[in-house]
């Protein structure tokens, strides 16, 4: 009776888990967002994250405000504030959606974390400069640093927008040129045919008109 019992809660366990991992990957992103080599936008960025993508949380600081996910084959940290998941019917999102997914709470460490992830990365090389941006200063400080960072989030959220639109621009300038260029070797096809109906014409030898004599 104990085995069984026993063979019944695994099986249960094994569903369970999956559960909640498939929770964590069906978390979406809000807008487009840098995913960071840190939780704190002072660390350089690592890609970004798409509006309505998918990422996996594999945990949270224990403010809950950045997270370490993965993407696209990366990992690196975003702000919660960027997070999105949809239980059933309702949405949550922040911090509501980080404690709906029951993400763990985790800590950072530069040293082990960039050894995992970032090795080939130019920005290793550099990393004693990053060293120590989340520290006890930085968790003494974090509400007023977090608030900044929302904000810096935001400005390159911007940034990534308007570059996106200078190449929509690009783009269009291209697509306008190439169609100038189709109509002006339209245009010089029908002169060129033009002038060759006329040479043809020109070139036709006059009609003989018989003369007649009057008595």
């Amino acid at each position: 009776m104990n085995k069984m019992l026993l063979g019944l809660l695994a099986v249960v366990g094994g569903f369970a888990l999956p559960a909640t991992a498939d929770a964590a990957a069906r978390a979406i992103a809000t807008a487009d967002v840098n995913l960071r080599a840190g939780p704190s936008t002072r660390y350089p960025a690592v890609d970004v994250v798409g509006g309505g993508d998918r990422v996996r949380v594999y945990g949270c600081l224990e403010n809950r405000s950045w997270c370490d996910v993965g993407y696209d084959g990366q990992r690196g940290w975003m702000s919660s504030n960027y997070l999105a998941y949809a239980g059933g019917p309702r949405r949550y999102t922040g911090e509501r959606a980080i404690r709906a997914i029951e993400a763990p709470v985790i800590s950072f460490s530069i040293g082990g974390y960039w050894d995992d992830h970032y090795r080939a990365r130019r920005f290793y090389r550099e990393r004693d400069r990053y060293d120590g941006i989340y520290g006890p200063r930085y968790r003494r400080d974090r509400d007023r640093i977090e608030d900044r960072d929302r904000f810096d989030d935001r400005d390159d959220v911007r940034r990534e927008r308007r570059a996106e639109r200078r190449r929509e621009l690009r783009q269009e300038e291209r697509r306008d040129d190439r169609r100038e260029f189709r109509q002006e070797r339209r245009d010089d096809v029908r002169i060129e045919r033009r002038d060759e109906r006329r040479e043809r014409i020109e070139e036709q030898p006059e009609p003989i008109v018989p003369l007649y004599r009057v008595n």
